[in-house]
């Protein structure tokens, strides 16, 4: 806590490693795109995972060195496309006022570049897929090009993101199978439950200056009440990943795959502190266990 009481702000980016040691522009991009932060793309390709794995097809590594690649260039694009759409607010916000377009280190006209450069990435990946697996992505980019524009407009900007950072499940589903589309369908809505619980707890660092510039998220909509709401989208996740594992193989036994999870989500609400400065933070990034956890989990039903 600081001396006015307020939580300690939680840096925006980690500057460690390669990123740390690059010239000042090379930097400033790879920051933009959050290289300097992997957890974003690691929730991003955990669904991937989750989606071939779940099909019984095997390892597919070829697939997920694809998917991972396609993880990593897309969670950049969306990052820039962000930070270009809120360069404003994020001035306004202590956590993300020294954001690269936000202080004006990067223009927003080289953002737009290094934007389509990504993109260009992304592209490369989509050819790899087959037409089915293909479309299935491009329909996500309507939910992708809307979500900057949910914080000012609902309190649950989270249920948005939950859409779209899950729908990597989606593709990597249709890249093998396109049948047993009930379980897929639970599976997506837990994943979307489970996204609405971590980005909660990630915008618990921002309640103040959000409410103060007048940016929407569901931890200051639940107030007083985030630990029991995070407990209830966990919850709920885990319940529909249980439903998903039960429509795709009717023996209860399977369910056992997803205790270690479980165990896992409900360590980090009872350890949740708003307090407690990086408590959060570090209860967000712990979600890449998570969705490891989730993922073989997927590949013993899917597999064994």
């Amino acid at each position: 806590m600081s001396e006015s009481g307020s939580v300690e702000v939680v840096p925006d980016s980690e500057h460690r490693g390669i990123v740390a040691r690059l010239p000042q522009l090379p930097r400033d991009l790879a920051q933009l795109a959050r290289f300097d932060r992997p957890i974003g793309w690691w929730l991003l390709f955990w669904p991937c995972v989750w989606g071939v794995w779940l099909t019984g097809a095997g390892w597919q590594w070829a697939l997920l060195g694809w998917l991972l690649l396609g993880s990593i260039a897309m969670r950049g694009a969306g990052c820039v496309y962000n930070d270009i759409v809120d360069a404003k607010l994020d001035r306004q916000v202590a956590r993300t006022a020294s954001r690269p377009v936000a202080s004006g280190r990067v223009s927003k006209k080289l953002a737009w570049g290094w934007l389509l450069a990504l993109c260009l990435v992304g592209l490369v990946v989509l050819l790899q897929l087959r037409t089915e697996a293909q479309l299935v992505a491009l329909a996500s980019l309507a939910l992708v090009a809307a979500y900057p524009f949910m914080k000012r407009i609902t309190w649950w900007p989270q249920a948005w993101l939950g859409m779209v950072f899950t729908w990597g499940l989606l593709v990597g589903w249709a890249q093998l199978r396109l049948d047993n589309l009930d379980a897929l369908a639970a599976m997506y809505a837990g994943a979307a439950l489970w996204v609405i619980g971590y980005d909660t707890i990630y915008a618990m660092q921002d309640r103040e200056d959000d409410a103060l510039v007048g940016i929407r998220s569901s931890a200051l909509r639940l107030g007083g009440r985030v630990k029991g709401g995070v407990a209830l989208f966990y919850a709920g996740a885990v319940s529909l990943w249980a439903l998903a594992f039960s429509l795709y193989r009717a023996d209860w036994v399977a369910l056992l795959a997803l205790l270690p999870a479980a165990g896992h989500l409900w360590w980090q609400v009872a350890t949740l502190d708003g307090e407690g400065a990086g408590n959060p933070l570090e209860r967000f990034r712990s979600n890449r266990w998570t969705g490891g956890l989730v993922a073989a989990a997927c590949f013993v039903v899917g597999n064994a």
